[in-house]
């Protein structure tokens, strides 16, 4: 393993393979949902269907995740042309983009930059985290975009309009949303999850760019939406309460880190005390990935 994967946090070791395997739920008219059964390093797959075209969000972590999401696309949308996008470029959400190899894929400027930066790196660290994830990754092809667009792009699929959106650094350097204002229904990828802790993907000197103080910004923004129907990056789906609570998470923790680190407390003390304190507020999260709440101390620490 090198230094790079060593730095990554680790991942439960009893958990499934992290294969898409859910079959495709309606949840609006002509939009679907491959939902992520809760395993890690799935992540919640959207097919929106238009009259004219069809744009599929996330492919999965590798090829046979991709290849699971194309052919349920494919067969989801007949012979309409397929569109690809990520909410942001982390393997698991991207990774699998290769299958789409008849589909248009679009990204975000940032995103695409960041991509270009950071996928090889990110490759060798899931690599790393485990011999089932390795196994998933075999085979990647990094897959470039067709089209890019700067801050926003709205696609007009047939009788469906989808607005994308990119917010700034948050998650990532280039997280996108995608919103269908006419059934006001909300894709944020890891912007949000549910009874997940979120992602903090500090791991320094190799990523950095995580920035808590802008998402807590951009989920009031998304709030700003009223969605009726939000689909999380991980878990299952739910409302605009999704929103509610991942903003309440966040200032939570910004606030605990600045008194605690006020009272002299060291970063050790400030992980042990919030871990306890959290677990006991959210008895429902999933705590099998500890390492969650210590980069999120470590990067309100950073500020």
């Amino acid at each position: 393993m090198n230094d790079e994967a060593a730095a990554t946090p680790g991942l439960n070791l009893t958990a499934p393979p992290p294969i898409v395997h859910g079959r495709p739920v309606e949840i609006a008219d002509g939009v679907y949902v491959i939902p992520d059964g809760r395993v890690p390093l799935v992540p919640n797959i959207g097919v929106i269907l238009g009259d004219r075209a069809a744009l599929v969000v996330d492919a999965g972590l590798g090829p046979r995740s991709g290849a699971v999401a194309h052919q349920i696309a494919r067969e989801l949308a007949g012979d309409r042309p397929l569109y690809l996008t990520l909410t942001h470029f982390h393997p698991e959400h991207g990774f699998g983009a290769q299958a789409f190899y008849d589909a248009t894929i679009i990204y975000n400027r940032t995103q695409h930059d960041e991509f270009r930066q950071k996928a090889q790196g990110y490759l060798q660290q899931f690599q790393g985290l485990s011999s089932a994830v390795a196994k998933e990754l075999e085979g990647v092809e990094l897959t470039d975009p067709h089209i890019t667009y700067d801050g926003g792009a709205d696609l007009d699929l047939g009788g469906k309009i989808v607005e994308l959106r990119t917010w700034g650094r948050a998650h990532s350097r280039g997280d996108q949303t995608i919103f269908l204002p006419e059934e006001r229904l909300l894709f944020t990828g890891d912007l949000v999850e549910n009874r997940f802790y979120p992602i903090f993907p500090y791991f320094p000197p190799y990523d950095v760019d995580v920035d808590s103080q802008n998402w807590i910004t951009v989920v009031e923004a998304l709030q700003g939406l009223a969605p009726l129907v939000v689909v999380p990056g991980h878990g299952e789906l739910g409302d605009a309460g999704l929103l509610a609570t991942t903003h309440e998470y966040l200032t939570r923790l910004r606030s605990s880190v600045i008194q605690l680190a006020a009272e002299g407390r060291s970063e050790g003390e400030i992980i042990s005390l919030l871990a306890a304190q959290l677990h006991a507020h959210y008895p429902d999260w999933d705590a099998t990935e500890p390492w969650r709440i210590a980069t999120g101390v470590q990067t309100f620490l950073a500020l």
